[in-house]
This record gives structure tokens, C-alpha cells and sequence, in this order.
């Protein structure tokens, strides 16, 4: 299990962004995302690493919590 701290994120369409862009590297990943406070957490066998930086990719700041 991993959560992470993402700013920026403001709607619908930032949750979809972000769960996507973990899902594409683990498709059996299991995605929470908190909007109001930015946290996520994801139930994932993949490294942390990797999902920090898919999430970035999308363009959003985000850090391991």
C-alpha cells in the first residue's frame, strides 16, 4: 500500500488522470483518490517510485506521504 500527496488536482478529470496513469503501469492496481485533501492511496505490488512518477507525468506535484 502506498499514498502519496498530490496538489493540483481539482475534478473528475484529475482523479481519471491520475488513476489511469497508475493503472497503465499496474492494471490490477486498486486506487483511492481523496480529492478535497489530495491524498491517494494505491494498493499496488509496484515500487512507489514508479507511480510518484507516472502521476507527475500527468503534470501534477505530488510526493510520497
Amino acid at each position: 500500500m502506498h499514498t502519496f500527496n498530490v496538489q493540483g488536482m481539482s475534478c473528475g478529470h484529475c482523479v481519471k488522470a491520475v488513476t489511469q496513469a497508475i493503472t497503465a503501469l499496474d492494471a490490477s492496481a486498486r486506487v483511492d483518490v481523496d480529492l478535497p485533501t489530495g491524498k491517494v492511496t494505491v494498493d499496488s505490488r509496484e515500487a512507489p517510485e514508479p507511480l510518484l512518477e507516472a502521476i507527475r507525468e500527468e503534470g501534477y506535484s505530488a510526493e510520497i506521504a
